[in-house]
Parts: structure tokens; C-alpha cells; sequence
């Protein structure tokens, strides 16, 4: 058992490190479509975070951008992680479902307060009102 928890943790911190230095690599990038793809999911990540807590916000809304956020958060996915490009596709794909739902119930400067991002890229994703 002792064997399992180590083999655990080493595994925990390995994930936790590279995650740093996905992190730490992205924010070198210059400015351009590279970054932004960059900082789109933890964009998205915060974007769920707040409009979960958020009283304006609908509960049907709020059921689509935590079941977005769980399959962020899920390591189980539609395509696998691992292929370069593609990998996070499901990913985005899923969020922007659930953004554009809850844009057709929430105001728009709700989804925008809660954006950090580049505001361009919202309006990209959600498209025209």
C-alpha cells in the first residue's frame, strides 16, 4: 500500500510540475494567435468558476457551464490529450457549447465581467447577438 501512495504522489507532483512549466512556456509566447490559444482553456476555466457563483446567471445556464467545466477538468476525453494540436479539441469545443447556451439567457456583459481574457475572443466564440 505504502508502494501505491508514493507511486501516487510522485505521479501527482510530475503532473503538477509539467502543468508549471506548460504554464511557464505559454506565457513567453508572443502576442498572437499562438498565445491566445494558449490562455484559452484556463480563460474558460475561470470564465466557469465565476459564472457558477454568479446569482444573474440562470440555473439551466449554470447546470451547461459546470457540466463544461467538469469535462475540462475530466482526464477522460473524446480525443486524447497527447496528440499535438488536436488534443485539447474536445475541450474547446465543449466550453463553447456551453458559453454560447448560456449567452442566449444571460446577459452579455455578465459573460463579459466574468471573461478574463481578450474581450475579442468572447465575442469570436459567441458570435454575433
Amino acid at each position: 500500500m505504502r508502494d501505491w501512495l508514493i507511486g501516487l504522489g510522485v505521479a501527482a507532483v510530475c503532473m503538477v510540475a509539467s502543468w508549471a512549466v506548460l504554464v511557464l512556456l505559454a506565457r513567453r509566447l508572443p502576442p498572437g494567435i499562438l498565445r491566445d490559444l494558449a490562455a484559452f482553456v484556463p480563460d474558460c476555466v475561470t470564465t466557469v468558476r465565476r459564472l457558477r457563483r454568479d446569482p444573474r446567471v440562470p440555473r439551466r445556464a449554470r447546470v451547461a457551464i459546470v457540466v463544461a467545466g467538469v469535462w475540462l477538468a475530466s482526464p477522460i476525453d473524446l480525443i486524447p490529450e497527447f496528440l499535438p494540436v488536436i488534443g485539447p479539441l474536445d475541450d474547446i469545443v465543449v466550453v463553447a457549447l456551453a458559453l454560447r447556451y448560456a449567452a442566449r439567457q444571460v446577459p452579455r456583459q455578465v459573460l463579459f465581467d466574468a471573461w478574463p481574457g481578450e474581450p475579442r475572443l468572447l465575442l469570436r466564440l459567441l458570435g454575433s447577438p
